[in-house]
């Protein structure tokens, strides 16, 4: 699910300047949206994440989050009210939602992780497509029935969630979707909040969305709490990574229907690598998106690169030259320096780094550190990334 939208990247606006990407001055809370008589008590601190906000009145919290749906940017507005206690009468038109919530529809891997991070991957009743979830306790669910598919984008099964009546739906942030197609559900009461953890510019960034899910369950303490537990170990780990001396040259992924999407110098993936102390030929570039390249401006590159990663659907040196013999004279191939993503996969095909990697990046970057510095951390197993022989 969440592979799937990483191909949309290429084509869309890059969000990562003005209004787009940042709620202050578009409509969200800091730029005017609270009602007359509510009485503000705080914002909840965020460190990286600029794709939503949450404030606190007495008596509700609001949340704001950047819609970024049909190629354009605004900001939608949700009101959390615990289960008994009346909606706020000065807060007319904004979708009410129950906390804490009981059952969850989501569409995304990447939704489900934040729900397993904030311990509520048992409340999942609807997932948008089964064939990419590594969750043991979702996979669980699906055997039972407990979980349903409900589709995705304009395949979902509008009739199948009413029935269901989840307490939310968490949409993918896709550009290519209209938001009006949820209005069937919106009509029915379901409440359809978008997640724009996939558009932050960080790993951790896009990790705090976890905040959000903690929230929607009144788990914020304890969320935040074992988020913080991971930005101390990414930012230690990001202290030694971009100290170490030799800066290896990388290049990832591999072309895709004839264009190489390489991640853009304000990438979250580009950060990773920075972090890690990697030599990135692309670091530079504008966006926060990806660059669609043709494979004769990347292979120059490649043809010198130390280390080629992230390197896409194949699991041997055998897989990359079924793909297309001229990967052998890459520096990186003929040295073995391939490293992909995929040691954790289950029996089904479904990739754990594109799902648990999204609240783990501290365990991301520890495998990129162990790969272009070994014997820099005290052990070089690897958790994510597996070499290809």
């Amino acid at each position: 699910m969440y592979r799937s939208s990483l191909f949309f990247l290429a084509g869309i606006v890059s969000f990562a300047t003005g209004c787009g990407f940042f709620l202050t001055g578009c409509g969200g809370p800091s730029g005017g949206s609270a009602a007359k008589g509510s009485h503000f008590i705080k914002r909840m601190p965020l460190s990286y994440a600029q794709g939503f906000q949450i404030d606190y009145y007495e008596g509700f919290r609001e949340v704001s989050v950047v819609n970024a749906m049909a190629g354009h940017a605004d900001t939608l507005h949700f009101l959390l009210v615990d289960s008994g206690v009346a909606a706020p009468a000065d807060r007319p038109g904004i979708p009410l939602i129950t906390t804490p919530v009981r059952q969850f529809a989501v569409q995304s891997s990447a939704h489900v992780a934040l729900a397993d991070f904030a311990g509520v991957a048992d409340r999942i009743t609807g997932l948008g497509s089964f064939q990419y979830i590594y969750s043991p306790t979702v996979r669980a669910g699906i055997k039972t029935g407990k979980v349903k598919e409900i589709g995705v984008d304009s395949r979902i099964n509008s009739e199948l969630v009413i029935s269901m009546h989840p307490g939310v739906l968490i949409a993918m942030t896709n550009p290519d979707a209209a938001y009006g197609q949820y209005k069937p559900l919106m009509d029915a009461g379901i409440p359809v909040l978008p997640d724009g953890e996939w558009l932050e510019t960080s790993p951790l960034g896009r990790a705090e969305w976890v905040k959000l899910f903690g929230a929607l369950v009144d788990r914020e303490d304890i969320v935040a709490g074992k988020y913080d537990s991971v930005v101390r170990a990414y930012n230690q780990l990001a202290a030694i990574g971009s100290a170490a001396k030799d800066k290896p040259t990388v290049i990832l992924n591999m072309p895709f229907k004839g264009a190489w999407y390489i991640p853009a110098g304000a990438n979250y993936q580009t950060q990773l690598l920075r972090d890690a102390g990697a030599t990135y030929p692309w670091a530079d570039t504008k966006g926060a998106t990806s660059l669609s390249l043709a494979f004769e401006a990347v292979a120059p590159v490649a043809l010198k690169a130390d280390y080629w990663l992230n390197i896409g659907y194949v699991d041997s040196k055998n897989d990359i030259l079924a793909k297309d013999s001229r990967y052998a004279t890459f520096h990186a191939f003929k040295t073995g320096a391939l490293y992909n993503f995929n040691k954790r996969v289950n029996d089904i095909g479904s990739n754990d780094y594109w799902e648990s990697g999204i609240v783990n990046p501290h365990l991301i970057l520890a495998d990129l550190i162990r790969i272009l510095h070994p014997g820099l951390l005290p052990q070089d197993t690897l958790y994510y990334y597996k070499q290809l022989k």
